[in-house]
């Protein structure tokens, strides 16, 4: 299963507005994405709450995987978007 590691660009991490267009991309996919801070369990990655309390913040390195036709693609998509400033 691809996967891909990205530090959160967002001076407010994953919150709010962030957290919003980081959902509304990754359910754009055709695939299901996941995200993971190290050590916690994963949350979907078109979810607005689970983005939250994931309590990812600046500088956090997140996990994002994915599997099915399309899943390295969206990874890089999504990857880009969380390691740029979406504030």
């Amino acid at each position: 299963m691809p996967e891909r590691r990205v530090t959160v660009a967002s001076k407010v991490g994953l919150h709010a507005r962030p957290a919003a267009l980081v959902a509304k991309a990754a359910a754009a996919t055709p695939v299901t994405i996941t995200i993971r801070k190290e050590g916690a369990d994963p949350v979907e990655a078109a979810s607005i709450l689970g983005l939250m309390t994931l309590g990812a913040g600046f500088g956090d390195e997140v996990v994002l995987t994915a599997d099915g036709a399309g899943a390295e693609t969206a990874l890089e998509e999504l990857a880009g978007l969380i390691g740029s400033e979406l504030d």
